[in-house]
């Protein structure tokens, strides 16, 4: 009981005041209602007032008076203090106080005057009333209650069995039966029940239970028979008892619970006259039960997808054959009705939701709806709640529709006027009805379509005050989207038409949206209901069907099946085939035919599938080895970009992964960027395009599309729009730009940390190469004022976006073109005039208001001191333009039109073709010519308009005040050399700028220094490049080596195109050009003897790359000589030099580095395909010969000599002596180790560029040599080539000719050619190597004994021929020497940096003071005695043709003498290399590679006395192979002399030669 506590004071001052508090606490309980607790206070109140008389602290006569007051307050106030009253009886009772039960029972008798005794009677004890005086004995009451209580409950009065009383009960079924149609109620019929019950003396349950039977026979009549039964029924539970007494009889196995019971039942339940609580425990099976049926299923379930999905033996077969003979057996027995879901089914027929979900809720998710007639009593129950809605918003134009009957039960759930209304009932019915919504496809479509109109509404309704509703609305939407349609599609038998209505409404969800839809599709909900999981595994099953029989032949009979096994389940069918394809590349192009029967929900989930198959977080994306992409990443990227351009796919969400991936510093993930722009666009990026496509490329759109490419991309309009448009709708297309200019470095300093280099190198190329095509798309295709309201300008870009400098101009560059030709257009518009001046003038005046604001935005992309030496319009400009610009490529042109001409005129001759088709094809070639020769036109115009435009700007491109070598630097670094790596089309168009810029006469700009700064330093360069930057590097070395060839080709060509322009003088002067003195020009011949000099240093930087046994040095070098090979080597011994090294990797390289090695071999065979375009150095550029009284020309033929000027014929012999001094001086002097090594980079550019200059001091009469040379030429073979041969008959005519022999040795020891030596050195390498192999135990090769032996017959052959031309001079020695210190030098040299071009120069200069110091006005003083040892060399020719003739047949006889006396002496050789004539002091065979361990000062000393001793030795076994043993010891002595002369002059000369480099101005 509520406890109340009353104060203290009141009772202390009862009769004062207490008494009226009190009173006045009781009223206010009695008139307070609200709560609902009232009776509770006031017996609280009662209870506590009596508790104080119990105890004594209050008068019992006192209490008494206030609670007969209080008795007028509630009518019910006697009952409720009679029930205080029995509480305090049972606690007094209980006491041993007899003060407090006394008190008790006098409080109880003073208030018999108020509270009836019948009440007390009925709640007191019977001592209690023996003690007030109420009855007489507790005794006799207790026995007369007992007697009373049986005659009641346990005495039968009425009749419960029909044959106890047939009569009755027949009357009261009549009763019951009769017809209702007429004015009969249940008013009249409960009279008559009663007054049957009255008379036969019925049993009322009975009565109910036969009212309820005919209830159920007659179950149509609800109305009557229901207020018939809650007029009779007195209360639930009987009914309840009664009604589930009938379940239970049918709880047998093999019964069935009639529908109309459950009917009853329903009805009962939906007026409230049963509760479901009471009913449901007599349902059965209990709920324990369904749950263990509900996993036995799921089980079962994922058994048979297990099976599915599995090989299967025989005898496994079988034994699970049996286990289901077994189960079916134990099925026979048909289990008991599940009366649960049968009155659940019945509740949703009449329309009783709120029960049905009450039972739903005890059972497992989708339990009750898996039974089909529930699913469609439920469909049913919505299909009437949303027909209102659906009539008014969902029903299609054109569309009737049958209308649905509402029920007529009004408690049923209210339909739906709103799409707010779905929230109350319609909602939830759909989610417990989940995938069964399959089972009633038309109530699928109208959700579909409610779901559309909302969707509409939604985005176009903006009024705030309706927006949160509507994002609730819009996530319940989604929700069952989730839950209901997607789960219901998957169930449902190749439905195409739902497909595509349920696309409808998916298409108005945003992507993000649709995906997390697929994904819970996927993932999630094939795992949460046993039918879902094997359709799952049937769909599985099928796809592995299909899939292995998929091929090209049958592409439109499996392309169908896709289509059925994808309307239902496409996110299972896509998983399985895009495994497939990651495993099985050959699959893509089927598959990708195979899905045109796809709906377009099915192509958006496939692009889901896609970018998640692409992000699946266990797949690595490298490949185990760490070096190269995962070949399942390569093969997903080559199906989006097939995919993605024949079907109409919507690309933000891949498009958007992309640039999520690039945000996170990830590049793998471009490749697909670049499949999808090359596959939809058209957009080709490679760097093995041909020298025709890139011919093409230069062009305009027109011409890139048809010769541009390796594939002919057609018909790339409408998927090229479908990319633009979903760059632009989501405002990706700066974005991925930025990220990828961005990302290029990320690669390598962020991304590439751990990973190998090469994998490096291939990302940042994947990188670079698809911002290049993304970039060239953009420009193409976007509209100039998509183009420039997106792409900000670009000190914007490279200040704070921090875009690299080639990156921000190549997407600025589009704009510029776009911006100058809008501002031309409107400048032609506003003053007419169609003179062509004019024309290029507006044109003009359009690029300086385009390109001024640029020129002032690039000043802060470098430090102020930049702009000293280039002024910012040059650098504008020379990164604002392109080859479209510079060159019309008319030969392109006529290509592709020669080209469709040619198709016009096959079409014409295929009779095969139909007519119509014909004339198709010959109007799109004949529009295709046309359009081509109009793009040429327009383009031949547009580049005459800049080259003026360049011709008028070019004075003020370079400022006078800087030298020239500090402007080609900054101008290399800024400009050339970032953007010649950039791509295939600006490599050409860097080497085309420059010899523009030549063309132009620009002031200051110095072409020769420029081409020497490329062609000296490549090794660096080289080595920092990835390999697709070597292959654009090696192009632009090739340009520019085409322009060089063809000005070396040519004196005619030199001196219209080189002689009188600035670029070529030699003596730079602060105030520019005057033109007027050709002695400051560089002549023809000297810019051969450059020109070879470049070449040489391009061997060495490539032997140099070639040796030093790194990854990327070999492979970049081997790159970059595949690219120049059409321009490079044309000097035979070059070309050796490197056919030997690259021969060498070929061996190292075989089993370790299959690509290098590829590579190396792919170079070789092309490299000895060119070997017959080859020409000796004498033929390349002319080296002077000197008189027989004059001093000898230093011989240089290696690569890495240049012609040295000739002595002058007047000097003396000890001018010549002094001289040989200083070069023997040079010799040793001048070669420093850099890093612990010998410098040995000869001849690299001087520190401000000039040493390509004075390397063009020549002699003048190497004329003389050139016919021998040519001969030597065809001498450079081994012994088993015809050439070798014809040298074997030469060699027998020698014989013969003794006294001539002597003259050809003599003249032999000068007139070795360097590339021969050459030879020589790499078969002394040889040999040690076989030594030192022997030693260890290792087979040496035979075949190099033969190859030393042909090389030695080879030099005694050129010595015989040459022996007439020997000079006695001592200045010989010196030259030799100074040859064969140059040979060590090449073969020994490390990597050339800055310091040793400084050296390399000073070299240079030493040996042109050391000959006299001739400049090149030396050159025109000498050319009357080059006239006339010309004409003496031709008499010399004729003379040996003559004599060659006359001797042919004396050779054949004497052959196989030759070889034996060739075999003699080359044992003779090798009997002296093996007794240490090559020993490891000897430099010639010392590995290129090798680093000396000497100090400088000890290395030096060592190579002089090496030097001496390999030239006797040399000369020796010359003497030895030729067979000629007349010579005296006058050479030894000569070598012997010149040591002592080199060692003395050395120091000071190297003293004064330094003083002379410091000297930048001029070129001596």
């Amino acid at each position: 009981m509520a406890t109340l506590k009353l104060p203290g004071e009141w009772i202390k001052n009862w009769e004062k005041s207490g008494k009226h508090e009190f009173l006045q606490l009781c009223k206010e309980l009695t008139e307070n209602t609200d709560h609902g607790n009232e009776t509770k206070d006031i017996q609280a109140a009662l209870y506590e007032i009596c508790s104080q008389v119990v105890q004594g602290n209050l008068k019992i006569d006192l209490v008494s008076a206030v609670l007969g007051e209080m008795m007028e307050l509630r009518d019910d106030l006697p009952s409720i203090l009679a029930d205080v009253f029995c509480i305090l009886d049972l606690e007094t009772g209980a006491l041993e106080e007899k003060n407090k039960r006394d008190h008790y029972t006098h409080l109880v008798g003073a208030c018999l005057s108020f509270v009836p005794e019948a009440i007390l009677k009925e709640r007191l004890d019977p001592e209690t009333l023996e003690s007030l005086g109420l009855i007489k004995q507790a005794h006799q009451f207790n026995q007369k209650i007992v007697k009373i209580k049986t005659k009641l409950f346990y005495k039968q009065q009425k009749f419960n069995l029909l044959r106890e009383e047939n009569e009755g009960y027949a009357k009261l079924i009549t009763e019951l039966g009769q017809d209702l149609s007429g004015n009969i109620t249940s008013n009249l019929v409960l009279e008559s029940i009663k007054s049957l019950i009255g008379c036969f003396n019925l049993d009322p349950n009975r009565v109910l239970d036969i009212i309820l039977e005919v209830y159920e026979s007659r179950s149509e009549q609800d109305e009557f028979f229901l207020s018939l039964i809650k007029s009779y029924m007195c209360e639930p539970i009987t009914l309840c008892h009664i009604l589930g007494f009938k379940f239970k009889f049918y709880q047998e196995p093999n019964e069935e619970t009639p529908k109309s019971l459950y009917h009853i039942a329903a009805a009962l339940l939906h007026h409230n006259l049963i509760e479901l609580e009471d009913l449901y425990v007599h349902l059965m099976p209990v709920d324990a039960t369904i749950v263990e049926e509900h996993k036995r299923e799921i089980s079962e379930a994922k058994q048979i997808a297990r099976k599915l999905v599995t090989v299967v033996l025989p005898s496994e077969k079988s034994e699970d054959k049996e286990k289901e003979k077994e189960k079916e057996e134990e099925k026979n027995e048909k289990p008991p009705d599940n009366q649960k879901l049968g009155l659940l089914e019945a509740l949703l027929r009449i329309g009783d939701w709120h029960h049905a979900q009450s039972i739903m809720d005890q059972m497992p998710s989708f339990y009750a709806t898996s039974h089909k007639a529930i699913a469609l009593a439920l469909c049913q129950l919505v299909h009437l709640t949303v027909e209102p809605l659906y009539r008014r918003a969902g029903v299609p134009k054109g569309a009737k529709g049958c209308a649905l009957q509402p029920l007529k039960n009004k408690r049923a759930p209210q339909p739906t006027e709103s799409f707010e209304d779905l929230r109350k009932d319609t909602f939830s019915m759909l989610c417990y009805l989940g995938p069964h919504l399959s089972h009633d496809p038309i109530l699928f479509a109208k959700i579909v379509r409610l779901g559309k109109s909302f969707m509409k509404e939604y985005q176009t309704d903006s009024r705030p005050d309706v927006k949160d509703k509507m994002e609730i609305l819009l996530s319940c939407f989604l929700s069952i989207a989730d839950q209901v349609l997607l789960p219901s599609l998957s169930l449902m038998e190749c439905n195409a038409c739902m497909s595509e209505e349920l696309w409808g409404l998916f298409k108005l969800f945003p992507y993000q949206h649709r995906y997390r839809l697929y994904g819970q599709w996927k993932n999630e909900t094939y795992s949460g209901h046993p039918l879902l999981v094997k359709v799952k595994a049937q769909t599985v099953e099928r796809a592995k069907y299909i899939m292995k029989r998929l091929t090209k032949e049958n592409i439109k009979q499996s392309g169908r099946q896709i289509g059925k096994l994808s309307h239902s389940n496409p996110t299972i069918l896509f998983d399985y085939m895009l495994s497939q394809i990651q495993w099985y590349d050959n699959l893509i192009v089927p598959v990708v035919d195979s899905l045109k029967y796809l709906t377009s929900l099915n192509y958006d989930v496939l692009a889901y599938c896609i970018i998640e198959a692409l992000a699946n977080p266990e797949k690595e994306k490298m490949k185990h080895d760490d070096t190269t992409l995962s070949s399942w990443l390569q093969s997903l990227a080559s199906l989006c970009g097939a995919v993605f351009r024949k079907y109409p796919i919507e690309l933000a969400g891949l498009l958007q992964y992309v640039t999520n991936q690039l945000k996170a510093g990830k590049s793998f993930d471009l490749l697909i960027l670049k499949e999808v722009v090359q596959k939809m666009a058209g957009i080709e990026i490679t760097d093995e395009m041909t020298s025709e496509q890139l011919e093409a490329m230069t062009g305009g759109e027109q011409l890139k599309a048809e010769g541009g490419y390796f594939g002919q991309i057609r018909n790339t309009k409408k998927s090229s729009q479908r990319l633009k448009d979903a760059l632009l709708d989501h405002e990706l297309a700066l974005p991925l730009c930025l990220l990828m200019a961005q990302q290029r470095n990320g690669v390598v300093f962020l991304e590439g940390g751990e990973k190998h280099l090469k994998l490096v190198g291939h990302l940042y190329d994947q990188c670079h190469d698809t911002l290049v095509q993304f970039g060239g798309f953009l420009a193409s295709n976007l509209s100039t004022e998509d183009y420039i309201k997106r792409v900000p300008s670009i000190d914007v870009l490279c200040n704070q976006f921090h875009t690299p400098h080639d990156a921000a101009f190549f997407l600025s560059r589009p704009m510029y073109a776009h911006q100058i030709l809008s501002k031309y257009e409107e400048l032609k518009k506003s003053e007419k005039g169609n003179r062509q001046q004019q024309k290029v003038t507006k044109y003009v005046a359009a690029c300086e208001q385009v390109m001024t604001p640029v020129h002032e935005a690039v000043m802060s992309l470098h430090p102020a001191r930049v702009w000293d030496d280039l002024r910012p319009q040059f650098y504008a400009t020379f990164w604002s333009l392109t080859m479209y610009d510079l060159a019309v490529p008319h030969g392109a042109y006529e290509r592709e039109v020669n080209k469709l001409k040619a198709q016009i005129k096959a079409i014409e001759e295929n009779s095969e073709i139909p007519i119509n088709k014909k004339k198709k094809e010959k109007e799109r070639c004949t529009a295709l010519q046309e359009k081509l020769q109009e793009e040429e036109k327009k383009q031949m115009e547009h580049v005459q308009r800049v080259l003026h435009r360049l011709k008028l700007e070019k004075d003020s491109w370079l400022l006078t005040k800087s030298t020239k070598n500090e402007t080609i630097t900054k101008f290399l670094q800024l400009c050339l050399f970032p953007r010649c790596i950039f791509s295939s089309i600006d490599a050409v168009y860097c080497a085309r700028f420059v010899e523009l810029v030549h063309q132009q006469k620009t002031p200051n700009f110095c072409t020769l220094l420029c081409y020497d700064r490329v062609f000296s330093a490549i090794i660096y360069t080289v080595a920092s490049c990835t390999e697709n930057e070597s292959h654009r590097y090696g192009r632009f070395l090739c340009c520019m080596l085409e322009t060089v060839t063809r000005w070396h080709s040519d004196r005619a060509i030199y001196e219209k195109e080189c002689v009188n322009y600035p670029g070529f003088l030699t003596i730079f002067r602060a105030a520019g050009f005057d033109g007027g003195n050709k002695a400051d020009q560089l002549d023809y011949e000297n810019f051969r003897h450059v020109v070879h000099k470049w070449h040489y240093m391009l061997t060495k930087a490539s032997v140099h790359c070639l040796e030093t046994g790194d990854y990327t040095h070999i492979r970049n070098i081997l790159i970059v000589l595949t690219k120049i090979l059409p321009c490079y080597p044309k000097v035979l011994n070059l070309g050796q030099a490197l056919e030997c090294r690259v021969h060498k990797i070929c061996l190292e390289e075989k089993d370790k580095r299959p690509d290098l090695y590829a590579l190396a071999m792919g170079y070789s065979g092309r490299l000895k395909s060119q070997k017959v375009h080859m020409v000796p150095e004498n033929e390349f550029h002319h080296k002077d010969q000197p008189a027989r009284s004059a001093t000898p020309a230093s011989q240089q033929n290696g690569p890495g000599s240049t012609g040295k000027p000739a002595a002058n014929a007047s000097k003396t012999e000890e001018g010549g002596s002094e001289d040989g001094d200083r070069a023997k001086d040079k010799s040793q002097g001048t070669t420093k180790p850099v890093n612990k090594a010998n410098s040995t980079a000869a001849k690299v550019t001087t520190s401000n560029g000039n040493g390509a200059l004075n390397s063009t001091k020549a002699v003048k009469d190497e004329k003389e040599k050139s016919g021998k040379e040519k001969k030597e030429k065809k001498e450079k073979t081994p012994g088993s080539t015809p050439e070798t041969k014809a040298e074997n008959r030469r060699e027998k005519q020698r014989d013969e000719r003794a006294g001539k022999e002597e003259r050809v040795v003599r003249e032999g020891k000068e007139k070795t050619p360097k590339a021969d030596r050459e030879k020589v050195k790499l078969e002394e390498k040889i040999c040690k190597d076989d030594k030192a192999k022997a030693g260890n135990g290792e087979p040496v090769e035979p075949a190099r004994d033969a190859i030393k032996e042909s090389k030695s017959k080879e030099k005694g052959d050129r010595n015989a021929a040459t022996a007439n031309l020997k000079s006695p001079n001592p200045r010989s020695d010196s030259a030799e020497s100074e040859r064969d210190h140059k040979r060590r030098k090449l073969d020994s040299h490390s990597s050339p940096s800055h310091s040793s071009s400084v050296k390399d120069s000073s070299n240079e200069l030493k040996e042109s003071a050391s000959k006299h110091h001739i400049n090149f006005n030396s050159v025109a003083r000498s050319k009357s005695r080059e006239r006339e040892v010309e004409k003496k060399d031709t008499e010399n020719v004729q003379g040996r043709a003559k004599e060659k003739k006359e001797e042919k047949d004396r050779k054949e006889r004497k052959r196989d003498h030759a070889i034996n006396d060739r075999e003699a002496s080359q044992e003779s050789k090798r009997r002296k290399d093996e007794n240490g004539t090559n020993s490891s002091k000897n430099s010639q065979s010392t590995s290129p590679s090798c680093d000396s361990p000497l100090s400088p000062e000890k290395e030096k000393s060592k190579r002089s006395k090496s030097s001496s001793k390999e030239k006797a030795e040399s000369v020796k076994a010359e003497r030895t192979s030729s067979g000629g043993k007349k010579e005296s010891r006058h050479d030894k002595e000569k070598s012997e002399k010149k040591e002592k002369r080199d060692s003395a002059a050395g120091k000071e000369e190297k003293k004064q030669l330094i003083s002379r480099l410091t000297s930048t101005d001029n070129v001596h």
